[in-house]
């Protein structure tokens, strides 16, 4: 049986690398792990947990998605490209392969990143995925590596969160004043609770 590991990388598209770099990594925290591209093209990485990472494309003419709600439907530009799901082994690869062709759904073949080997397919909604393998002693987030030949500016401070960039919090909420909202989640505690035997 398949063992997934999580999502190996939502990759995702920005016409600005720089203030994507400065978003995901400076204000959010994430760790910027990998860094490929070429004049014209980008592909950086960010690790979300120790399986997970968020990646955005770069490419001329990207423009930024107007804001709408979330879960709202939208028609017109988008900013999805893939979701990559992590698998534990080369064994689990080929069995997702073997399936998929077995189930006379296109996969394409085996694809070498360096630190990662894929193989691409679609869900029946036309959703673009990937499933990919970690290649064995090439650690990306212990080592982060930047090929790209032209590395944006603000890339090139390195992986780490960049202190100083965006203001500090100087007026934290206070406990008394910090406001939850319920959300649609309240059934699935309560589920979890009765099965737990606490409900």
């Amino acid at each position: 049986m398949v063992r997934y590991t999580g999502v190996n990388h939502l990759a995702m598209v920005t016409g600005d690398m720089d203030a994507t770099v400065r978003f995901w990594r400076d204000l959010l925290g994430l760790r910027l792990v990998v860094g490929l591209g070429h004049p014209g093209y980008r592909h950086y990485f960010f690790e979300l947990t120790e399986n997970d990472m968020i990646a955005f494309f770069e490419w001329d003419g990207v423009e930024p998605l107007p804001e709408r709600d979330h879960g709202f439907p939208v028609r017109g530009p988008v900013a999805f490209d893939h979701l990559s799901m992590g698998v534990d082994s080369d064994d689990d690869l080929w069995e997702l392969k073997d399936r998929l062709e077995a189930a006379d759904m296109w996969v394409s073949e085996v694809v070498d990143h360096g630190f990662i080997r894929s193989i691409y397919a679609f869900d029946p909604n036309g959703i673009p995925i990937e499933f990919s393998v970690a290649e064995p002693g090439v650690d990306v987030r212990r080592y982060p590596a930047m090929t790209d030949s032209r590395p944006t500016k603000t890339a090139q401070q390195g992986a780490e969160p960049v202190p100083g960039v965006w203001p500090e919090v100087r007026t934290p909420t206070p406990k008394r004043d910090r406001a939850v909202y319920e959300g649609e989640g309240a059934a699935i505690v309560d589920e979890v609770r009765r099965r737990m035997g606490r409900g």
